[in-house]
């Protein structure tokens, strides 16, 4: 009986069951995932992060990425090589894909001529550039006597070459120091010249303009061109467009006077009269007033060297009529 018992409790065991061949790759691997610690979890994903990471970091360092091309718009004065050469420089070590372009752009705009630059990359092995240039607004000469060109920022950009149109005058004056204060100075002459070249354009005055000296702006002195290359107007810091007017008026009547060929300046500084100063050989300057603009009286008054040399002469002339009575002798000499 025992023994047909236990026979009978082996019939009943569960047969085993083989694995369902319809369940899939994804199921098995949730059920696997049921399985492991959370722990593991964060550690294979860590795992897969810097795997990520490190192939990026392959990608972006391969020779797929490196810059071949340099493709540049915008430049007229600017020069291409120096574009190029200063891109080159930030690019070639990182390739196009880590190129800091925010760095590459300030480099560029450090550049002469140029004002903005925009850049982007072309992938996979491209860089493109977009110039902005700066405009030439002004002549300076500086204290060695060069011809450099500058914007209206007061950026120096390049020295003037005769295939450059001549301006009708050039500025003087120019701050020369390498500073934030040197700058804005700077910046205040190029406005200054601006409005007086405007003014003059329009008065048609600037023609007989060699040059303006805007060392202080309040104190505006033009050098005139031509035969009259060696006269210096000083105008002040009011109207110097009606001031230049008026000093070139009183300038051609006294050209038609003997003391014409020794005008060495002509002062109107004071606005309503004109002091013309003149030289002759090593003798010192002295000044003529003349009325500005007054064609009823184009003669200047007497220069004081020769209103001197009058009052010398009467004075002599007096002491030997003293000398005379003393002596005796009334009759005049």
């Amino acid at each position: 009986m025992g023994t047909k018992g236990r026979s009978g409790n082996a019939g009943q065991r569960p047969q085993r069951r083989d694995r369902d061949p319809s369940q899939t790759l994804g199921a098995r691997l949730r059920v696997l995932f049921g399985y492991l610690p959370h722990v593991l979890k964060f550690a294979l994903l860590a795992a897969i992060g810097v795997l990520v990471f490190l192939g990026y970091r392959a990608a972006a360092s391969a020779s797929f990425f490196q810059m071949r091309n340099i493709e540049t718009r915008g430049t007229s004065r600017a020069s291409i090589e120096m574009v190029q050469a200063s891109v080159r420089r930030d690019v070639g070590k990182t390739g196009v894909w880590r190129a800091d372009l925010d760095e590459v752009r300030a480099h560029l705009e450090r550049l002469p001529w140029v004002r903005t630059a925009m850049v982007s990359r072309v992938l996979p092995d491209g860089i493109r550039v977009r110039i902005s240039e700066r405009v030439p607004r002004a002549v300076i000469r500086t204290s060695a006597g060069r011809l450099v060109w500058v914007d209206e920022d007061a950026v120096v950009l390049s020295e003037m070459v005769p295939s450059d149109q001549m301006p009708n005058f050039f500025l003087r004056g120019w701050n020369e120091e390498e500073s934030t204060a040197a700058q804005a100075e700077n910046r205040g002459r190029v406005r200054k010249f601006l409005e007086l070249q405007h003014d003059w354009d329009a008065s048609g005055l600037s023609d007989r303009l060699s040059e303006v000296n805007l060392l202080d702006i309040r104190d505006v002195r033009a050098q005139l061109a031509g035969e009259d290359s060696q006269i210096e107007v000083r105008l002040g810091s009011l109207d110097p467009g009606l001031r230049l007017k008026q000093a070139l008026n009183v300038l051609d009547k006294q050209r038609q006077t003997s003391r014409g060929p020794f005008i060495s300046y002509i002062d109107m500084t004071q606005g309503k009269r004109a002091i013309v100063g003149l030289v002759s050989g090593n003798r010192a300057v002295s000044d003529v007033i003349a009325p500005a603009g007054d064609s009823g009286n184009d003669e200047a008054k007497v220069p004081a060297d020769e209103r001197a040399k009058s009052s010398k002469s009467a004075a002599d002339k007096i002491r030997r009529e003293k000398n005379r009575v003393k002596k005796g002798d009334a009759t005049p000499g």
